[in-house]
């Protein structure tokens, strides 16, 4: 039996403003997009996340319940849903203003024995619920393996002294960690990203990678560096690019055997390349048909398929 996914994090309504001022509003959220993302590619997945019950919740909520993705008890307990105006430029790259609140009872949520939890971004940080996530990952850490996305976002996480010690923290709680080249740049500087992700792997995860936009993917994993170029595509927009390319190797990951409970975890720290190859290029693929379609639309595995 495939294992279960719990995604902790936030949830909330993508305002895409193109170069023209004209918007259209997405359901959102690092987390959420993820959350969707493995659900869509068949995996039972339950997202812990705050919202309100105002047009916009109930917008995700509905969403969320035609997606088969599970919202946690509490999760609609929000006064209001949280927003993100994504602006965008005339290559389709988003920057960012946010309008959220992230609070999050750890008793609320609970992570399957030989499961698998996910978590990430703004939730992953933003007080006061960042440290409720923190208490959920160390609880879960014992019966389930962790996936982690720092997804950097500086006008909501400090400075980069400020975040990175938050940021470590996780990461070395965690199996799996992915970020971007934006991530690495704001947290590290000019420190090279080979050199981030050894230091990443010394904390211990046993997969960790950094995705560099339409440039190649590096994987760090059993202390071997791998490259793999990205797949040829026509980009609409960037915007869930990410959050895609996450839940495909977690997705892939979780298809091989190598997440969901301790066992799980072991057979990851020793994996041989091939499968770890298959889940990233599983990833790449997610990726490439998002950034193919407008908004975080990550593809079905169906879609998945075609493109493989």
């Amino acid at each position: 039996m495939n294992p279960s996914v719990t995604v902790v994090g936030e949830a909330l309504i993508d305002i895409v403003i193109d170069v023209h001022g004209d918007s259209v509003e997405h359901v959102g959220g690092s987390p959420a997009n993820v959350a969707i993302g493995l659900a869509r590619l068949g995996h039972d997945t339950r997202l812990a996340t705050h919202i309100g019950t105002d047009d916009r919740g109930r917008r995700i909520a509905d969403l969320m319940a035609a997606e088969h993705v599970e919202l946690t008890p509490g999760s609609t307990d929000a006064t209001r849903t949280p927003t993100a105006a994504a602006h965008l430029d005339a290559a389709g790259v988003a920057t960012y203003e946010f309008d959220l609140e992230w609070r999050l009872d750890p008793a609320t949520v609970e992570v399957a024995d030989g499961g698998h939890l996910h978590t990430g971004s703004i939730g992953a940080t933003l007080s006061p619920g960042g440290d409720a996530v923190l208490e959920i990952v160390r609880a879960a850490r014992d019966h389930a393996t962790v996936s982690y996305d720092p997804n950097a976002r500086p006008t909501l996480m400090g400075s980069p002294d400020e975040a990175r010690p938050v940021i470590e923290r996780l990461i070395a709680l965690a199996d799996v960690v992915k970020a971007s080249e934006e991530d690495v740049r704001w947290l590290y500087g000019t420190t090279p990203v080979t050199q981030v992700l050894a230091h990443w792997a010394s904390l211990g995860p046993s997969v960790c990678a950094v995705t560099q936009g339409g440039d190649e993917l590096v994987v760090l994993a059993g202390g071997e560096l791998q490259r793999f170029p990205t797949l040829p595509t026509v980009v609409a927009d960037t915007v869930g690019a990410g959050d895609s390319f996450m839940s495909g190797l977690v997705s892939g990951l979780l298809d091989a055997g190598l997440l969901g409970g301790p066992d799980a975890r072991e057979r990851l720290r020793f994996a041989e390349w091939p499968a770890i190859t298959a889940a990233v290029e599983r990833a790449l693929a997610c990726a490439a048909i998002t950034v193919s379609r407008p908004g975080a639309n990550p593809p079905t595995r169906a879609d998945l398929e075609i493109q493989l």
